[in-house]
């Protein structure tokens, strides 16, 4: 099973003041807030509990618009894959999820 989320990260982000004023990136964690997000918004009775893995290959800017892919076949692992508009990978890792039945 997959499921793909397109996002973006605003330029008046709060998170983003102090990272790199004039020459602004988005924080990882804010990057791995929008993957807890796609995680909700493919089964709203998943919660994120862990992330076993994460990895960020590229910079992403504040209105860089990217899309993130959820895969898992078991519904407590899932693997994440975040790509910039023009499909270059910035962030992979894997999440641990708790999902309730309906």
């Amino acid at each position: 099973m997959h499921w793909q989320v397109d996002t973006i990260v605003s330029e008046n982000h709060p998170a983003l003041a102090g990272h790199f004023p004039g020459n602004a990136v988005v924080p990882a964690v804010v990057i791995l807030d929008r993957v807890g997000g796609a995680l909700r918004a493919w089964d709203e009775n998943c919660r994120l509990v862990g992330i076993s893995r994460a990895r960020f290959t590229e910079v992403l800017r504040p209105e860089e618009r990217f899309t993130i892919t959820l895969t898992s076949a078991d519904l407590v692992r899932f693997s994440f894959d975040c790509r910039k508009a023009d499909s270059s990978p910035f962030a992979n890792g894997e999440l641990l999820a708790s999902c309730t039945e309906h």
